[in-house]
């Protein structure tokens, strides 16, 4: 299986440029608020309840891709770089697609703060991300997680023969995933 994993920081287009490489590919897409939305309802953000349900249907979706023969995954992820921690949670997910001797490829969007910033509040966004629909809190929480933690890499990304960055500042979602697939070979 290749599991494609679409990480950047918030609203950087990772689940609009997922559909569209879900589209030219075939590969579904799982995109992160899949998991978030629905234990939301239950258990607050960071909780325990919260992060162990988010990595488990997290983990059990790419263990059961794998299970089943599937081509491939796209896979949309926040990533604090900066964190060990976070490192670790990104191996546990991968780690089927690795042990099945699976192809695994870190794309990482870019866009500037001001871009991500404009884009909060899109239709799509909003229609499938519940949690995002307070769009002064959106923007707040987009803000300090900026300055919280490194979401972009600074050419130091820790599988760089598995990296591709894509600035998606100025292209379209299709554009983008017309990129990623060309820099991937698909």
């Amino acid at each position: 299986m290749h599991l494609i994993m679409l990480f950047g920081p918030s609203a950087v287009g990772k689940m609009t440029v997922g559909r569209e490489l879900s589209a030219i590919t075939g590969y579904p897409l799982f995109h992160n608020h899949m998991s978030i939305e629905p234990v939301l309802d239950i258990f607050p953000w960071g909780s325990p309840g919260f992060v162990r349900l988010t990595e488990q249907l997290r983990r059990g979706v790419v263990e059961e891709a794998v299970a089943a023969g599937m081509p491939g995954l796209v896979f949309t992820y926040v990533w604090a770089l900066e964190d060990p921690g976070d490192r670790e949670y990104v191996d546990r997910l991968t780690e089927p697609v690795r042990q099945a001797g699976g192809r695994l490829d870190f794309v990482e969007l870019y866009a500037d703060q001001a871009t991500r910033l404009a884009r909060e509040g899109t239709p799509l966004r909003l229609e499938h991300k519940r949690s995002k629909r307070d769009l002064d809190a959106t923007r707040q929480r987009l803000l300090a997680d900026d300055v919280a933690h490194q979401l972009s890499t600074r050419g130091d990304f820790v599988y760089p023969e598995q990296h591709l960055r894509v600035d998606n500042s100025r292209l379209s979602p299709a554009e983008a995933a017309a990129r990623i697939a060309a820099g991937l070979r698909l």
